[in-house]
């Protein structure tokens, strides 16, 4: 008897799962192929496409696949008995166009060199370019970035100041007060939250059609995933795809405490 079971229960897991089937997709649009959400509704698996707008899915007879970008409009695919055949797909995707109502700024030109440069008003800006002066062109800092910087930082080699009586005095007294160490926390805790909102406005509607949360606990997921001590390495710099294994996994352990919470 437990043979014949055993038996039925494998029969039945290998029928389940001959029902998925995986097939190589492409996108093909007229702006970037790259780091387009492809998302199985049914079975709510997810990828990316490559920078050649490819990619592969496990997919089963009527599944819906929903491809989307932020250029991009998003579309949907019934997945038929043809393209289970063939395993292969090809997915045309229109490109996102915002159009705005005319607006004029400013005065009409009218073509005339001479007659609308009369018609200008005001001084051109100077720039430090135009008068010779070095300038800074980077991202502009923040002010906890900016206090750190006029709060220095100390180093042991600054004690040898004192047989010269060159000693700066700030990144001494910062130190020990431990304003600096404080000025450090805030910057860190400003770039996790800048990076945080970030992937939450890119990613947070693709996310969480594959892996549903309630609209009240979606924010504090977000800050869940911020307070990880890896948050940094595991998102900055890094592609969609691996930003969303990480919230996968995240979203796991945040689950896992809601029931250990409720129990």
């Amino acid at each position: 008897m437990k043979q014949k079971l055993l038996f039925g229960f494998v029969l039945i897991s290998n029928i389940v799962n001959a029902q998925y089937v995986e097939i190589s997709g492409r996108v093909k649009s007229a702006s970037d192929n790259e780091n387009i959400h492809v998302i199985n509704k049914s079975s709510q698996q997810f990828t990316i496409t490559d920078k050649n707008g490819n990619f592969k899915i496990l997919v089963k007879l009527k599944d819906t696949l929903s491809l989307s970008s932020i250029q991009h409009k998003p579309k949907e695919v019934l997945i038929s008995k043809d393209i289970l055949a063939i395993k292969a797909i090809r997915v045309l995707l229109e490109e996102r166009i915002n159009e705005l109502d005319e607006v004029i700024v400013g005065k009409v030109l009218t073509g005339d060199l001479m007659a609308d440069i009369k018609n200008v008003e005001g001084n051109p800006p100077i720039n430090f370019f135009d008068v010779g002066i070095p300038g800074y062109t980077g991202k502009p800092a923040t002010q906890s970035e900016r206090r750190l910087s006029e709060a220095g930082e100390f180093k042991p080699k600054m004690l040898l100041g004192l047989l010269g009586g060159g000693v700066p005095l700030n990144p001494i007294l910062n130190g020990i007060s431990g304003r600096t160490k404080m000025l450090k926390n805030r910057v860190e805790i400003e770039e996790k939250e800048a990076l945080m909102l970030r992937i939450k406005s890119k990613l947070s509607k693709d996310f969480f059609a594959s892996n549903p949360l309630d609209d009240d606990l979606k924010m504090d997921f977000f800050y869940f995933c911020a307070d990880d001590q890896n948050f940094i390495k595991r998102c900055k710099g890094k592609t969609d795809f691996e930003v969303l294994i990480f919230l996968r996994m995240k979203c796991r352990q945040y689950k896992e405490n809601l029931n250990i919470a409720e129990e």
